[in-house]
């Protein structure tokens, strides 16, 4: 799958030239024209690569730059600046979070070395999935070490997995289950986004496991909303018969039937509201064992640790 690239550069000129540098290259390339746009464009493509220029218009490159760094949606794109030849901006836009800057006008292979140098380096440092463009197990251990070395910490571990995915992977095939993959990633996000906080990280343990850490306060309604997004959005990716009839049916090895209801969303949740979370092993344990209580109900649900001790 290719990288995508988003462009935030009022110049038509200037973005024209960019998007013809890099998508002969192979990347899929976007453009807005508005900082306002930008950010709508981030949210929704999530590019591996924005390239914000300091004078777009609607809101300004600067802000542009630290909005995107503080969306969960986000913070994991890599981001350049574009900014005067003089390179009077390249302090405070690393201040804002930007990866790297390039000054105007921009050479091409500059901007292409630079762009692969970046991909390469957030690929190996951020350990992101290349299906969801999420962190993986390094990110996700290291962000509960964190929690989990701070005696009062405040936070809700969300561990996601799917219902009859395998059936579904079996009947349509992988690349179908690769969308039910982006599906689960994408509302699980907007869910966080939706319900902010501190933490707020989304990771992909890898296949149909998720993990979420949340402020433990908005934990219950962050499930709600992923369970209610999913169920609405899954039916659309069943063919409409099988959609319309809650079910599919796979035969297995002896060539037996077997009915199979639409996949859901089960998450289990710790969190430190009852009771500390000391170590990330005993979070682990507990989101698991919630999860799977969660899935008793066979259908999209989740479970939350009330216990005290």
């Amino acid at each position: 799958m290719a990288d995508v690239i988003l462009i935030a550069a009022a110049e038509a000129e200037v973005a024209t030239e960019l998007e013809l540098s890099l998508s002969v290259e192979g990347w899929e390339v976007f453009i807005a024209r508005t900082g306002v746009d930008a950010l709508d464009q981030a949210r929704k493509l999530q590019p591996s690569v924005a390239i914000v220029d300091v004078a777009i218009p609607g809101r300004n490159g600067l802000d542009v730059c630290a909005d995107l760094r503080r969306d969960v949606r986000t913070v994991n794109s890599a981001v350049i600046l574009l900014g005067a030849a003089d390179g009077t901006d390249k302090l405070r836009g690393f201040a804002a979070g930007i990866d790297d800057h390039l000054a105007k006008p921009v050479d091409r292979a500059e901007l292409v070395a630079r762009v692969r140098s970046l991909l390469r380096r957030t690929s190996q440092m951020r350990d992101l999935s290349p299906l969801t463009h999420l962190p993986g197990n390094f990110r996700i251990a290291s962000e509960l070490e964190r929690l989990v070395s701070h005696p009062d910490a405040r936070f809700a571990v969300l561990y996601a997995d799917l219902n009859e995915f395998k059936a579904f992977n079996d009947y349509y095939g992988f690349l179908r289950g690769d969308e039910v993959i982006k599906l689960t990633a994408r509302v699980l996000v907007e869910a966080l986004a939706l319900h902010p906080g501190e933490p707020s990280f989304a990771g992909h343990v890898g296949g149909d496991d998720f993990v979420l850490l949340s402020d433990p306060d908005v934990a219950e309604k962050l499930c709600a909303e992923a369970i209610q997004r999913f169920d609405r959005a899954i039916p659309a990716l069943y063919d409409g018969t099988d959609a319309a009839n809650g079910y599919i049916e796979v035969a297995d090895r002896r060539g037996n039937l077997h009915r199979y209801l639409l996949t859901s969303l089960s998450i289990g949740v710790a969190t430190t509201t009852q009771r500390p979370i000391r170590t990330q092993w005993e979070a682990s344990v507990i989101a698991t064992e919630m999860k799977a209580h969660a899935k008793r109900h066979g259908r999209s649900a989740f479970e939350v640790d009330r216990r005290e001790r």
